[in-house]
């Protein structure tokens, strides 16, 4: 049964992964960069801007609701799904079976995707709703708002519960017990239930102690990160041209003494990166839509940002510390033992208890993150609080099973359910994109008349079934 299991996985990933995604992810994203001006590139600056602005308060104290989140919270719960075990074991994953060239197409997809992700989170503001616990959108609202298609967002929001809250979060806790029992020899079993436990504590205090927690977490945990990694590259500072060289030159075929050509890399390198920064899947709008902010825009660059610091500054450090140290044409190496090797190699042992360590943070992180995910699609789907108590206890016994399970029937689950999930939202926002780029013409307008941007539900002409941006004659200007 687990080997007819296995084939249909592998089959589903092979057709979603070797054709129609690469296609879609890479196309979609190059035109949403010409349509929005290049976007990722030119409010690079403001990104920084907007995230400095949303640490302190997004929106004026007046105006700031009880059970609001941050823009600054929001990125946090966002990055805190991304930042996982996709920096560390993915990128591990994407070297030992698609060789050094997978570093290239990881950096491509994020360029490239940077783009997509600027517009799936704008549409996921402007078509937010509210509750008593703040705001809440994603994929699924702005399919049943934007294209009245319920139907659809119902088969979205089904698939990122399981994608997210169960599948994603025990390839997490598998990350950790891995990690754990190769730094320390603690029994696998022993951290899941703690990890499980941990997990449960958290969950069932809301989105507000989600985006504490998270909030604490990521930027300690990804400093830490680069700064080693940073050691490492200066260690190693006159090789790092021939690291360059050598991603490139796999890349394109040139070089295949590791991996499995071209074919491989490209699909491990889009696989893993997407799987690292989430761009495009429609996992992070639903983190987006749960910032209280005067534009949806603002929050739309914000999480743009978000792609860049997964991809290019923590997935970079993983994959310059396993090329400069050689480990990676080491054979039975991969995933996070593999990364826990290359560290070990340049900075001593406890480079393998650092691994360890910084994986239970950034792990752990994406735990809650996934697990927000999949919150906010069961009450898309039912409000009963029955449902939401079903999904709360299932994330705690997945977390459970995934410390014990085989590593690579875990991944190829995830690849498969992220496959279905990213297929479905690219094909919704291919279809909004206008929105988007409407409401980036109108946050440029009124930056160009020395404005904070404001946005109503008049700012873009047609706009219909909108809940969160009435056009009022409050005063959302920063005290």
């Amino acid at each position: 049964m687990m080997n007819f299991l296995e084939s249909i996985i592998s089959i589903g990933n092979d057709i979603l992964w070797g054709k129609v995604l690469i296609i879609l992810l890479i196309g979609l994203g190059i035109y949403f960069t010409f349509k929005s001006n290049f976007v990722q590139f030119k409010f690079f600056g403001e990104m920084f801007r907007l995230l400095g602005d949303g640490a302190t308060n997004s929106v004026s104290s007046d105006e700031k609701s009880e059970n609001s989140v941050s823009s600054f919270q929001a990125f946090c719960i966002s990055t805190a799904s991304r930042v996982g075990t996709g920096n560390l074991a993915g990128v591990a994953i994407a070297i030992a079976v698609g060789g050094p060239g997978a570093v290239f197409w990881m950096w491509l997809i994020a360029l490239v995707g940077a783009s997509s992700s600027f517009v799936e989170s704008t549409l996921a503001q402007i078509y937010k709703t509210k509750d008593k616990y703040g705001y809440r959108g994603g994929p699924a609202y702005y399919m049943e708002k934007a294209l009245n298609k319920r139907w659809m967002g119902i088969i979205f929001s089904i698939l990122i519960t399981i994608c997210f809250g169960l599948v994603f979060n025990s390839v997490q806790s598998n990350t950790i017990s891995l990690a754990f029992k190769e730094a320390f020899g603690i029994n696998q079993f022993i951290i899941g239930l703690t990890l499980s436990s941990i997990t449960g504590i958290i969950i069932f205090g809301g989105v507000k102690r989600i985006a504490k927690v998270a909030e604490l977490i990521v930027p300690i945990m990804a400093v830490a990160y680069i700064l080693v990694a940073a050691f490492v590259i200066i260690k190693n500072i006159s090789a790092i041209p021939s690291v360059f060289s050598l991603i490139i030159s796999s890349a394109f075929g040139l070089n295949q003494a590791i991996g499995g050509g071209i074919g491989v890399a490209l699909m491990m390198g889009i696989k893993r990166g997407l799987f690292s920064n989430e761009a495009g899947m429609g996992s992070a709008p639903n983190a987006a839509a749960t910032a209280e902010v005067t534009h949806p825009v603002k929050q739309g660059l914000i999480q743009t940002l978000g792609v860049f610091t997964d991809t290019l500054l923590i997935c970079s450090s993983t994959a310059f510390i396993i090329l400069l140290s050689g480990a990676y044409t080491s054979k039975g190496l991969s995933g996070i033992q593999l990364t826990q090797t290359a560290l070990s190699s340049q900075v001593g042992s406890w480079g393998n208890s650092f691994i360890a360590l910084c994986i239970l943070l950034f792990a752990f992180s994406s735990i809650i993150g996934n697990y927000y995910y999949g919150e906010t699609n069961i009450e898309f789907i039912n409000s009963n609080k029955i449902w939401l108590l079903v999904y709360r206890t299932a994330v705690v016994l997945m977390v459970l099973f995934g410390s014990i399970a085989e590593m690579p029937l875990v991944w190829n689950m995830a690849d498969l359910f992220m496959g279905l999930m990213a297929l479905i939202n690219l094909i919704a926002i291919a279809q909004l994109g206008k929105i988007a780029f409407a409401a980036l013409k109108d946050y440029v307008t009124q930056k160009k008349e020395g404005k904070d941007p404001v946005f109503t539900v008049n700012s873009i002409e047609g706009l219909k079934n909108v809940e969160c941006w009435e056009d009022t004659k409050k005063d959302y200007m920063r005290a």
